[in-house]
């Protein structure tokens, strides 16, 4: 059997795209203990030795959107939590200051409650953010 050697490097090029999280990628939920999720929460996490509970995780062309509360080693809170925005650049997940979204006045809730008016200034305020990344309104 002869291999193309083109139809492989292209194939290891197309997994290396999806894998990482590149343009091209599907809205998903990344698997518990695979390298993407570890990523994302190790760059929210920083140098806290902390584990997180896990309410939402979205992440899509190289976006993520995730709700999560910081737990001690015995599963107690041990800080608010909520939402965070991050994107991944030059391979490197980083944290995006939800402060820099100006505040829609019809929703005081801001980025804990995500409405399309906080949803369209933060898309505002970092373009290429896909929308399918946050939570859908219970309404």
């Amino acid at each position: 059997m002869k291999i193309s050697w083109i139809a492989v490097a292209m194939l290891i090029l197309t997994l290396g795209v999806v894998g990482s999280g590149q343009p091209g990628d599907a809205v998903h939920t990344p698997a518990k203990g695979s390298a993407e999720r570890k990523a994302i929460l190790d760059a929210l996490r920083g140098d806290q030795q902390v584990v997180y509970k896990v309410l939402f995780f979205k992440v899509h062309n190289s976006w993520a959107w995730l709700d999560v509360t910081p737990l001690d080693s015995k599963g107690n809170a041990i800080a608010e939590g909520g939402p965070n925005l991050l994107h991944l650049e030059n391979g490197v997940w980083k944290v995006l200051d939800l402060t820099k979204v100006p505040e829609d006045p019809k929703d005081p809730l801001g980025p804990e409650d995500a409405s399309p008016g906080f949803i369209r200034n933060l898309k505002k305020t970092f373009p290429g953010v896909p929308g399918d990344i946050f939570p859908r309104p219970n309404h």
